[in-house]
């Protein structure tokens, strides 16, 4: 019984690891990776030639009138 208590303990500390570790870009706020999610925009790319994945309330606002 102690066995399977610590079989699942295991797993569990297992699922809460991110797996490959996301490198961090822009500021912090995006996240290297291959595929953006629904929620999120590319704007620059990562130096490991990944999509720097952003959330739109970080990416700077576009000038619609450019002087």
């Amino acid at each position: 019984m102690k066995l399977l208590w610590l079989t699942v303990a295991a797993l569990l500390l297992l699922t809460q690891l991110t797996p490959g570790g996301t490198q961090r870009c822009w500021n912090l706020h995006g996240k290297c990776r291959q595929k953006c999610s629904r929620r999120e925009r590319t704007y620059v790319y990562c130096t490991n030639n990944k999509l720097c994945c952003v959330k739109p309330k970080f990416q700077p606002r576009e000038n619609l009138w450019p002087f």
